[in-house]
């Protein structure tokens, strides 16, 4: 049956404080795209937009940020689990979506801000088909906004060395995600909205900006909760961590633009997709030097660190948040069909990597904290997320009055025989799009899972409490009682449930680290 498609000369309209935008009505949803919200020069803070005369078309979406790793970021892998979508990019990509399902201003609906995964790297507003806010919009009556902002060289190198204006450059792409949200809250009754019930969400990356902004003053009273979604990243971690100043990796990254004798301004002249090119060989250079360089914002006056080493900013205590993570996340486990492995001969895989003792120890420890799952799914363990979760959740529950909620997915899907849920599992979900992606179709299970996870986001986002008819009982934790909802095809509520299992893994199995090793580079390919 054809859906209702709406797009006039003078409809729909929605009036901000620059000036009118011109979006479409589609299937029951308005969609204002690749609306401008701030702009920037080159390594600076942004700052609002000018206002415009007459109407402006917002029917596309906006440009992204550049990747780093250039075209070869952009090549279909993985779509089965992770279905892509890849667009032209540009570093003035201050812009963001909104989907909803009013444009009444005194609608005053639930808004749900999302952050793209991606690390602090790559990534983008649109990079996976169920970013949409459709579903959101259409059947929860939630104003969905998703944001694009600088990110990588562009939103992240420490460049405070070459001018006061540059001070706070390697947070400019957190910076932009501040400025997105004081957008939000001077235009977004305009689509419906309440500025006064705003949740921020992300995953991974994603949600590693939810927890900092958390830890960022500046944002203060932009948003009312949080969702960190596989999104605990220490300031330690690979994806951040730098042990050389910014000041050096600009002058390397000069060096590779042909200026030896180190000109700033060619960091600023430099077309974007060459400065991207010119920093990968640049850092390949210094990491196999034994630097370790990250992306990623960084602990200065202007944002106080990741939670786990530092205070809780006093913002953070009075807001609402849930971190959840997957049960295998990054783990790879390299038998193609766990459960095609005969029951009985399960044991002594595990052993013979784990050894006899440890091994035993470990399926005895599985066994009890995931009952009636493959005990193969030891092998694939998440260390990356849970651990620094549960580090994050410990401080929250004992420094903040507002309640820390947490979840785990262990859902399996139907590819080689049953994939229990890995890195971005979720996302789908949190949507409301799962029945749109192929993998997450699962007769008799998909529509039950999605009503359980997606309306505990939305019932959060309304109310702070994620709690509704269909789910049993979620508490918050406590610093005694780490509370985790487990969601599978039923979901259970579960207490302290992988202390024992996480503490032995810690000791038998080597901790993850990511790392980013530097690299031979090819011969240069630009006129600098």
């Amino acid at each position: 049956m054809a859906k209702e498609f709406i797009l006039k000369t003078d409809w729909p309209l929605a009036e901000t404080d620059k000036g009118t935008l011109r979006g479409y009505f589609y299937d029951g949803v308005y969609r204002f795209l690749g609306v401008p919200y701030a702009e920037a020069a080159r390594f600076e803070q942004p700052h609002e937009t000018e206002a415009w005369e007459g109407v402006r078309d917002a029917l596309d979406f906006g440009l992204i940020c550049p990747d780093p790793e250039g075209p070869e970021a952009r090549q279909p892998h993985g779509e089965i689990q992770v279905p892509h979508r890849f667009w032209p990019h540009s570093e003035h990509c201050q812009n963001l979506n909104v989907f909803t399902g009013t444009l009444d201003k005194n609608a005053k609906r639930a808004v749900m801000v999302w952050l793209h995964g991606g690390g602090y790297m790559g990534g983008s507003a649109i990079e996976v088909q169920y970013y949409d806010g459709d579903n959101l919009a259409r059947n929860e009556d939630i104003v969905c906004v998703t944001v694009n902002h600088r990110l990588n060289v562009l939103g992240f190198l420490d460049v405070s060395a070459f001018g006061p204006q540059y001070d706070n450059s390697v947070n400019a792409g957190m910076a932009d995600l501040v400025e997105a949200l004081r957008w939000i809250r001077r235009n977004i009754a305009s689509f419906g909205g309440d500025p006064d019930n705003v949740t921020i969400f992300g995953q991974s990356g994603g949600g590693g900006k939810v927890a900092a902004l958390e830890q960022i003053p500046a944002a203060a009273g932009l948003f009312q909760k949080a969702i960190v979604m596989s999104g605990s990243i220490p300031d330690d971690d690979g994806l951040v961590k730098n042990t050389i100043e910014g000041k050096k990796v600009a002058e390397a990254i000069m060096e590779e633009l042909g200026s030896p004798e180190h000109d700033f301004n060619v960091l600023l002249e430099a077309p974007d997709f060459i400065l991207e090119n010119a920093t990968n060989r640049a850092l390949n250079r210094l990491r196999s030097d034994g630097w370790e360089i990250g992306w990623g914002p960084q602990k200065n006056g202007w944002y106080e660190g990741y939670i786990g080493y530092n205070d809780v900013s006093e913002h953070q205590k009075s807001i609402p948040t849930i971190f959840g993570t997957e049960l295998c996340e990054f783990g790879r486990i390299p038998i193609a069909d766990l459960n095609a492995v005969p029951e009985e001969d399960r044991p002594a895989i595990i052993k013979e990597r784990f050894g006899e003792e440890n091994g035993e120890k470990l399926i005895e420890l599985y066994q009890k904290a995931y009952p009636g799952i493959n005990i193969l799914n030891s092998l694939a363990l998440d260390v990356m997320f849970r651990p620094t979760t549960k580090d994050m959740l410990r401080k929250r529950a004992e420094t903040c009055e507002a309640p820390t909620y947490n979840y785990l997915m262990t859902l399996e899907f139907p590819i080689d025989g049953g994939k229990r849920a890995w890195h971005c599992a979720d996302i789908g979900f949190a949507f409301g799009n799962a029945l749109e992606t192929p993998v997450y179709n699962i007769p008799g299970v998909t529509e039950h899972v999605q009503e359980q996870f997606l309306k505990a986001f939305t019932s959060f986002a309304k109310t702070g409490d994620p709690n509704h008819a269909a789910l049993p009982e979620w508490k918050p934790c406590t610093k005694d009682e780490l509370v985790t909802m487990i969601f599978d095809k039923e979901a259970d509520a579960r207490v302290n449930f992988d202390d024992e299992l996480l503490a032995l893994y810690a000791e038998i199995a080597p901790k993850f680290k990511m790392v980013f090793p530097g690299m031979e580079n090819d011969p240069k390919r630009w006129p600098y």
